[in-house]
């Protein structure tokens, strides 16, 4: 079966999708995604996603998207054509297409949606059992982090650089020396006294929907949770770290800049929240 993609409103083949290179997200990076994670079938914790999407889209002023819920069906939808069992389903939204390449809003534009489907194995990963080694990098990006948008660049830069070390993944680090989150997950340290340590939700960072899952599940455990800055030189004496993701869910960091963070092996709070929270988004809505 060919991999199935969905552009405005058609489900049409992956090699077949296209979009107009007049389009604001090509352009402007003017738009808008979300990724949710599918495991058994099923998306997970999608209406966190959903919500953030909704407020992106609020926050660039797109106010002629579809319904979310509209949205949420074109998704469940994908994971229907593509058989897909375990993996993510990736949604974009743009403010469309215009025949002017000016900075300002175009006015009567239809924005672009497209999404498609991609398997990949989340909950038996190999980094859940041998951790990640993360490269600390600065901070390049604009001053409205909390927004969505598909101006991935100074992430882009960060995860390369990351690649490029030997890493899995890069911490980007503010001009105050503190770690803001990872260049595509949320980052935690454990205090030597047992808290988890992240930092708090502004628009220095994206607020992430694992996240906010795993604290509530952790804060469920009686687990010590610390919403503030840590400093890199903090992160290299934790007891334990870990990073949190809707593509990789809850995964050890065994190593900051080639130093072992505590054992330098996987952590007993880490795969205590990933055990959680798989056991948690598994389970049937209704029963949560």
């Amino acid at each position: 079966m060919s991999d199935i993609a969905y552009v405005n409103g058609a489900y049409l083949p992956l090699a077949e999708a296209r979009v107009s290179i007049l389009d604001r997200g090509f352009l402007f990076a003017d738009g808008v995604y979300e990724v949710a994670a599918v495991v058994g079938g099923r998306l997970i914790d999608n209406d966190a996603h959903l919500s953030r999407l909704e407020n992106s889209l609020r926050e660039l002023r797109i106010d002629n998207a579809p319904p979310i819920q509209t949205i949420a069906n074109v998704e469940a939808e994908l994971v229907a054509r593509n058989g897909l069992s375990e993996g993510l389903v990736y949604l974009q939204i743009t403010r469309g297409a215009s025949n002017d390449r000016d900075f300002g809003f175009p006015s009567g534009t239809t924005p672009t949606i497209v999404a498609f489907a991609k398997k990949k194995n989340i909950v038996a990963s190999p980094a859940a059992e041998t951790g990640v080694k993360v490269l600390t990098v600065p901070d390049l990006r604009w001053a409205r982090r909390n927004i969505k948008t598909v101006a991935l660049l100074a992430q882009v830069l960060a995860k390369q650089a990351a690649l490029d070390a030997g890493c899995q993944e890069a911490w980007m680090v503010d001009r105050d020396g503190l770690v803001t989150e990872g260049s595509s997950s949320t980052a935690f340290i454990v205090t030597k006294a047992d808290a988890l340590v992240t930092r708090p939700n502004s628009p220095a960072i994206l607020p992430g929907c694992t996240r906010k899952a795993v604290q509530s599940l952790a804060a469920r455990e009686g687990l010590t949770i610390e919403e503030r800055g840590f400093s890199v030189a903090e992160a290299y004496e934790a007891k334990e770290a870990f990073l949190t993701s809707a593509s990789n869910l809850v995964l050890p960091v065994v190593s900051i800049d080639e130093r072992p963070i505590g054992s330098g092996a996987p952590g007993e709070r880490a795969r205590l929240l990933r055990s959680l929270y798989i056991e948690w988004a598994t389970k049937p809505v209704a029963t949560r």
